[in-house]
């Protein structure tokens, strides 16, 4: 499996396209001004105690508090409502743990009234990000992640990740983490870390722990609601959890994104540094591969599929519906079976990865086409499950219901993409009129008038459909030629399909174009 990470940065922010084997499968956005991403660390101020739902609203200066329930608290919590007192109050001065007396884990059954007060200070981390008009979701169970290792405060545990399967390895890595974690730290070893020497745990682990130490330094002069500890940006996530050898290309279109990219990759994976390009194609990254095309057709309520059939995805506010219909595949009496079977595995491959692109989360419910045989039923069940392997976010797939149904919960911790489609005409900008055709070529020298004369430019491109491109050249004296004679200088003129009828527009000597 080919992977490669196409990045679209813009002043906003960047769009950030994952590819698996040519074919786009994760989206992501991320804002400049996002400030509440998963993984950030919050001084949060608790604003009311809740004790019927067992939880607090915690302001974490969004606009909703935002919402920690007991089982988030975390079975240290006391440890680090102790540590956040002692630092703020000046009496504790060292980065590290290790003069921290740890306190007796909570109750797991306890009442959340019995550990936070109101106004109380409580440094949490976001574990969902805000979704429609709910606020983030809280935790206060801190974790730092990074390429091979988790840092946990005010724990001793070592745990290691269950797709390590060699028992050799995994007593390795716990012998190396056990040499070089400080006291009080817990560590998670990540799947990554398979195969990984000494050095390298060790460099990751350090930049753990310098974090932590910029939090503690931070803590004493953070105000309340704000942020003391902010996770790196969402390319330099997806780098650190996804990166590895079946990466080909990462292509970059801007110069400064690709300097902060290379030197990440380098850190955290030397022999992948030249994977990195910068796109100095003329034309937009998205569209010189395809990225463009792949989300018009992938977003929208109705999905194609190749064999014929189709998908149709609703979105309500408790789940997300996605109905199977095989569209033009016909099929005798005989081998209606087989036909469904095969429909159905095709949607289950493009549900898969409608799942993973669009971030839904929550509950999903597929209606795939009915099937007789218990088999095909639980083949495709299997299928399924395959295909959701792909998928990084938790997930539970259920077996089809006597009607047909599977349901899927798939963790949600960020809002869901969702790309508009549907383009407003040009033309007509949404009103189903345009102005009258005969106009057009007044409309044209009006603005040749403004370009020409007003602003003295040079060297211009009109850029019109290719109708009207071909009146324009039409004749011996053609249009263009009397243009010429009008205005001193040849207006080059060039077809473009993709224009509607009268829609037109100016491009200066840069190919830029001239706005109006």
């Amino acid at each position: 499996m080919i992977k490669e990470l196409i990045i679209d940065s813009s002043p906003s922010g960047a769009t950030i396209a994952l590819l698996q084997d040519k074919q786009l499968v994760e989206l992501h956005k991320e804002q400049i001004s996002n400030n509440y991403t998963v993984g950030d660390i919050y001084l949060g101020r608790v604003k009311k105690i809740m004790p019927g739902l067992n939880a607090a609203f915690i302001d974490v200066g969004y606009e909703k508090d935002a919402f920690l329930h007991y089982l988030d608290l975390g079975p240290q919590v006391q440890s680090l409502l102790k540590l956040t007192k002692q630092v703020r109050g000046g009496s504790y001065q060292t980065k590290l743990l290790d003069d921290l007396k740890l306190e007796a884990d909570i109750n797991k059954s306890g009442k959340i009234s019995e550990v936070l007060t109101k106004n109380q200070l409580i440094p949490v981390q976001i574990a969902k990000e805000p979704i429609s008009t709910k606020g983030p979701r809280l935790s206060s169970d801190l974790s730092i992640a990074g390429r091979y290792v988790v840092l946990v405060p005010f724990s001793e545990t070592i745990s290691i990740s269950k797709k390590i399967k060699s028992n050799t390895e995994r007593t390795r890595l716990r012998k190396i983490v056990e040499g070089i974690k400080p006291a009080n730290f817990g560590v998670i070893i990540r799947t990554v870390s398979e195969g990984k020497g000494v050095t390298e745990m060790q460099k990751d682990l350090l930049d753990l722990i310098s974090k932590w130490e910029s939090f503690m330094t931070r803590l004493p002069a953070t105000d309340p609601s704000k942020k003391v500890l902010g996770e790196i940006d969402r390319t330099s996530t997806l780098l650190r959890d996804i990166l590895n050898a079946d990466f080909q290309h990462i292509h970059v279109n801007e110069p400064s994104i690709f300097e902060e990219i290379r030197s990440y990759v380098h850190d955290i994976s030397p022999d992948l540094e030249n994977i990195v390009r910068l796109h100095k194609h003329r034309d937009p990254i998205f569209e010189h591969y395809g990225i463009e095309k792949q989300i018009k057709s992938a977003f929208g309520k109705t999905v194609n599929l190749a064999g014929g059939a189709y998908l149709v995805i609703e979105h309500t506010e408790a789940l997300h519906v996605i109905d199977v219909n095989s569209g033009n595949r016909t099929a005798n009496k005989e081998n209606q079976e087989d036909n469904a079977f095969q429909v159905n595995k095709e949607a289950a491959r493009e549900i898969a990865r409608q799942l993973r692109l669009r971030d839904m989360g929550g509950i999903v419910v597929v209606d795939f086409i009915d099937m007789h045989k218990p088999n095909n039923r639980k083949e495709l069940f299997d299928y399924l499950r395959d295909e959701m392997a792909h998928d990084r976010a938790k997930h539970t797939i259920l077996p089809p219901s006597k009607f047909g149904l599977v349901q899927i919960t798939r963790q949600r911790v960020r809002p869901e993409m969702n790309i508009v489609t549907n383009e407003v005409c040009p033309t007509c900008h949404g009103t189903g009129a345009i102005r009258p055709t005969i106009l057009l070529l007044d409309d044209i020298e009006n603005n040749f008038n403004y370009i020409l004369v007003e602003q003295n430019e040079k060297s211009i491109t009109l850029c019109v459909h290719p109708y009207i491109e071909a009146y324009i050249k039409k004749g011996l004296i053609s249009r263009q030629m009397k243009w010429y004679f009008k205005y001193g200088q040849w207006i080059k003129v060039k077809a473009n399909s993709s224009y509607q009828i009268t829609e037109f527009h100016f491009m200066n000597a840069k190919d830029e174009e001239i706005k109006l």
